[in-house]
């Protein structure tokens, strides 16, 4: 008997005690990573001091040359440019990426017949295309868009239909034998399953997409942060250059942020915990 009331105490307090170690836990990830940025800017300062400031600016000049480009809006002028670039190719990419693998997923034939050309369009190597893009699409913000739609589209392909392809077949042939038909089949046990590796794909994609369309201004533009780091490089302004990278790091991070947010309201169904927390929890 004071076993059971025990197990009933035990009960009643691990949600509290789950609470509470979520919070540490939270508490001392931000902790790391404020460690980990410190120690960060620590080297990036003693690379400073031992190389010299004209190869490596120390990191209160790269701050200063920040707040100096944003205050005059030239960073903007520039982050905006990249960003239309890669969320548009991002867009135009991503969506036929994620749909594709389920339209040939029950067809077989398809599938074999097209699979040569995919893995052919995913090994070419979309920096050396970079010339035929311009020549097509010119030196404005279309090749930058042709050119990150085309890699953002087989990385979530790829991914997505590898997602189909862990399906579990037999849930399915289960469902089929209860009389579920295809569009049951689909709606309840193949996009569950799918989706997460769609989600999956699209934030593997979305760094690739920034730095695609840096990659394209590179080459070849008058505008965007990639223009600006070329800029920054020939006119030798090493702490302009650093500005650049921190801006397009700082916009990875957003996206990866929006992702996220993205992939936990679509996901909120799934369980959190793992099966023995949840075993633990149902008594």
């Amino acid at each position: 008997m004071p076993q059971s009331c025990s197990r009933r105490r035990c009960s009643r307090a691990s949600p509290a005690s789950t609470a509470t170690t979520t919070s540490n836990s939270a508490m001392r990830i931000v902790v790391y990573r404020a460690v980990i940025l410190a120690l960060i800017l620590a080297c990036w300062q003693g690379a400073s001091l031992v190389f010299g400031a004209h190869w490596i600016p120390a990191p209160a000049a790269v701050m200063r040359a920040f707040w100096l480009q944003a205050a005059s809006g030239e960073l903007w002028y520039h982050a905006r440019y990249t960003l239309a670039a890669a969320v548009i190719g991002f867009l135009i990419g991503g969506l036929p990426g994620a749909l594709l693998p389920f339209l040939i997923r029950r067809l077989a034939t398809l599938r074999a017949i097209l699979d040569p050309y995919l893995i052919a369009g995913y090994g070419a190597p979309k920096v050396a295309l970079t010339p035929l893009f311009i020549l097509w699409f010119g030196i404005g913000l279309e090749s930058k868009v042709a050119l990150v739609a085309s890699v953002v589209f087989f990385l979530v392909f790829f991914i997505t239909l590898a997602g189909l392809d862990s399906v579990d077949q037999k849930l399915i042939a289960a469902a089929r034998v209860f009389g579920a038909g295809p569009g049951l089949i689909a709606r309840e046990i193949v996009w569950p399953s799918a989706i997460p590796y769609v989600l999956t794909g699209l934030r593997v994609a979305a760094p690739y997409a920034i730095g695609t369309a840096v990659v394209g201004e590179l080459i070849s533009s008058n505008r965007g942060l990639g223009y600006s780091i070329q800029a920054a490089a020939t006119n030798f302004e090493p702490a302009k250059l650093f500005v650049g990278v921190v801006a397009l790091a700082l916009i990875v991070l957003v996206l990866n942020a929006v992702l996220d947010l993205l992939e936990k309201r679509l996901l909120s169904w799934r369980p959190t915990g793992g099966i023995a927390e949840r075993a633990q929890t149902s008594f």
